[in-house]
Order: C-alpha cells, then sequence, then structure tokens
C-alpha cells in the first residue's frame, strides 16, 4: 500500500515539473523534430538511386539461323540488370556508325556458322566490339556475356551428347536435327528458369528502393529516442545526501522513483509519439489501418519501456551526475547506431549483423518497417517481452543491491 501511495505521490510530482516547463517544452518536442529532418533529408539524397538511360547495345547476327535468335532471348532473360540494358539488332555496318557516335556502348557477334559449331561441339565463341568512350560499360557487358556463355558451353554438352545416342539410334539425319534443335530449346529454357528462380529471392534493401519511406520510418524512431531522453532527464533530479536520508525514514526507496519516473516519461512520450505518427502517417505509401496502428503501438510501448527501464538501470548503478549522464549518452547513440535508423543495416559487417536480432532497438525498428512498408499483418513481441523482462529484473536487483549498500 505503501508502494503505490509513494509511487502516485512522485508520478503527480513529476507531471507537475514538466507543466512548470511548458514554456521551454514545446522547443523540447520541437527541435528533435527538425534536427532529424534536415538529416534525414541529406541522407535519403545519398541514398537515393539516381535516374540513368539504359546500357544500350547491338547485336549483329552473321549466321541467321533460329538458334541465335533463342540466344539472343537468353541474352535478355539473364541479365541481372535488367531494364538497364536495351538490345538492337543491327548490321556490322550500322553498328560501327552507331560506336563512333557513341549510340551504344558496344555490339555482340554472331559470327557465320555459329550454329553448326554448336552442334559439332567447336568452340563457340561470340566477338564483343567495345566503344572506346564507354569503357565501363563495355566492361559490364563482357562480364554479362561470360555468364551467357556458360550457359551456352553446359547446353552444348548436354546436346552433344544427345545427339550421339541419336546417330545410335539410326536416325534420318532430318529427324536427328529437329530432335536436336528441340533438346537445345529446352535447355536454353531450363537455364532461363532457373536464373528466374534465383531472381525471386533477390534481397530488398529498403534503404534504396523506397528510401523516403525508410528514413521516414528510422527518422521518427530517433525522434521518439531523442523525446524519451530529454524528458527523462528533465525528470531527473539531484538530491541532497540530508533530503536522501529524510526520505528512507520515511520509506521511500529509489526504486518507487525510478519507476515513478519511468511511468510519467513513458505516458507522455506515447501521447507525443501517437500525435507525430498521425501526422507521418501520410507520407507512407501503403494504407495504414487500425490493426497496424494497434501494432506500431505496442511495439513503440516495448522499445520505450525497455529503453526506459536501461536508463534507469545505468541511474541506479553509476552515482556521479556526469559520469551517469555520459553512459545514459552513449547508450542512446549506440542503441540508435545499431538500430538501422541512420546507417542501414544491410552495410554492417556480417559478424555485427549475426547480432543484431538480439538488440531492442534493431528489433522494434525492423517490426516497425515490417508492417508500415512490407503490409506485415503480425509481429513477434516474444523477444520484445523477454527483453523488457530482464530488464525489469536487473532493475530491480541493481536497486535492492544498492539499498543494501547505502545502509
Amino acid at each position: 500500500m505503501h508502494f503505490i501511495k509513494h509511487l502516485l505521490l512522485f508520478s503527480k510530482n513529476h507531471l507537475m515539473q514538466l507543466r512548470r516547463k511548458w514554456l521551454s517544452l514545446p522547443l523540447l518536442l520541437i527541435f528533435p523534430i527538425i534536427l532529424v529532418g534536415l538529416a534525414a533529408t541529406i541522407i535519403i539524397s545519398f541514398f537515393s538511386p539516381v535516374d540513368k538511360s539504359p546500357i544500350e547495345i547491338g547485336l549483329v547476327d552473321l549466321d541467321g539461323s533460329e538458334e541465335t535468335q533463342l540466344v539472343v532471348q537468353l541474352i535478355e532473360e539473364s541479365s541481372q540488370l535488367g531494364s538497364y540494358i536495351v538490345i538492337h539488332s543491327m548490321s556490322e555496318k550500322d553498328a560501327l556508325a552507331a560506336i563512333d557516335q557513341d549510340k551504344i556502348s558496344s555490339y555482340i557477334v554472331f559470327p557465320a556458322n555459329f550454329t553448326n559449331h554448336l552442334y559439332q561441339g567447336e568452340s563457340v565463341k561470340m566477338p564483343i566490339i567495345g566503344n572506346p568512350n564507354q569503357p565501363l560499360e563495355s566492361y559490364m557487358i563482357t562480364e554479362l556475356m561470360e555468364s551467357v556463355s556458360r550457359h551456352l558451353r553446359s547446353s552444348q554438352a548436354n546436346i552433344l551428347t544427345i545427339n550421339n545416342y541419336a546417330k545410335e539410334f539410326g536416325l534420318d539425319n532430318e529427324a536427328r536435327n529437329e530432335f536436336v534443335f528441340q533438346q537445345f530449346q529446352d535447355f536454353l529454357f531450363y537455364t532461363i528458369g532457373r536464373d528466374r528462380v534465383l531472381n525471386e529471392k533477390e534481397i530488398s534493401n529498403l534503404a534504396t528502393a523506397s528510401p523516403v519511406d525508410y528514413f521516414v520510418v528510422g527518422g521518427w524512431l530517433i525522434i521518439i529516442t531523442i523525446w524519451i531522453f530529454s524528458i527523462f532527464q528533465v525528470l531527473t533530479k539531484e538530491h541532497s545526501n540530508r533530503l536522501k536520508n529524510r526520505m528512507r525514514l520515511y520509506g521511500v526507496t529509489e526504486l518507487q522513483q525510478s519507476i515513478a519516473k519511468i511511468i510519467v516519461t513513458l505516458v507522455v512520450s506515447l501521447i507525443f509519439s501517437g500525435i507525430s505518427f498521425y501526422f507521418l502517417s501520410s507520407l507512407f505509401e501503403t494504407e495504414v489501418i487500425v490493426q497496424d496502428l494497434v501494432r506500431i503501438g505496442i511495439v513503440t510501448t516495448l522499445y520505450s519501456s525497455f529503453f526506459l527501464l536501461s536508463l534507469a538501470i545505468i541511474e541506479t548503478l553509476i552515482s556521479s551526475q556526469k559520469l551517469r549522464l555520459l553512459a545514459q549518452s552513449l547508450f542512446t547513440v549506440a542503441s540508435l547506431i545499431l538500430s538501422g535508423a541512420i546507417i542501414p543495416v544491410i552495410y554492417y559487417p556480417l559478424s555485427i549483423q549475426a547480432v543484431m536480432p538480439y538488440i531492442f532497438s534493431f528489433e522494434s525498428l525492423r517490426w516497425m518497417q515490417e508492417i508500415l512498408l512490407n503490409d506485415r499483418l503480425y509481429a513477434d513481441y516474444i523477444p520484445l517481452l523477454l527483453m523488457n523482462g530482464a530488464g525489469t529484473l536487473i532493475l530491480l536487483a541493481a536497486s535492492s543491491w544498492k539499498e543494501r549498500v547505502i545502509q
């Protein structure tokens, strides 16, 4: 009963403390928004993809067979550059003129007897004539054609084996050529289909795919963190040893004061977070429904509560005011950096990415992004709940230990 009474008393005192600072409180709330907004504008412009015209290459078919047309399809489908490559079929004379006029980066030549060499097991080569004024683009095309050549060599080995078996079965030349051509098509479509399966599992980098949405969510988390840290420091007040001793005589513990400060800071910060999110939600391309608001509210509450528990633990363990403020500031900065809100997680080394799921700020921001940017219909609260449970136990143990040391 006395615990609840003292808790309510300190909570009321903290609210009155905030009320007395109503003139400076708006500045405390607006300044992080301005600061984070300016920083986000710079970062978004850095990570935003630059629009660039596609690389144009020419295709000179000196063979003119059906097989070379399928190879062209293979080049287009297996390209890892997607819409950044445009292939134009042209004569060799036109290709040379296009290079002189810088209209294409290079052109690929399918030599005469390309199909016959392919079926007879001879080495097939596709010469690439590059543009000396565009060396980087020419190098990219060369790397692309190396990938295509590997597909062709694989298909050629299988076709030769089938062709030899067809000869042993005594098939006439016309039927055997038609059969071999069908197998050539099947192997090409197989390699194309294999590449499509791999491309479906591409990494989605939200930082470059939708940088505005990504950094809006990250910036909102940074603003919430600054609000929590600032309000917590405003409510922190140093008491003289004489006053502390008198408070102990009345049964007041530091744990009660810490919990009251956590509750008031959490309530006030959540109110400001809800108001700010109402204005920020209009920036997202996807519609934010009521269920999303509930999930975001739960994740934000769990994040804020653990962050406050961590600040309270540091305050309990460190008696020096300056050293305590330094430790809390370093913890706040480290939490924001490791969350991915400032630097996207994908740019960190793999050794750091492996421990990211155990960091509360990363886990919170990840689920915020999943809900808001990927239309996730659920959120895993268990890691954050376990972290909050562990933080509560640590705070209770640290407070109990400090009370015994003082006594």
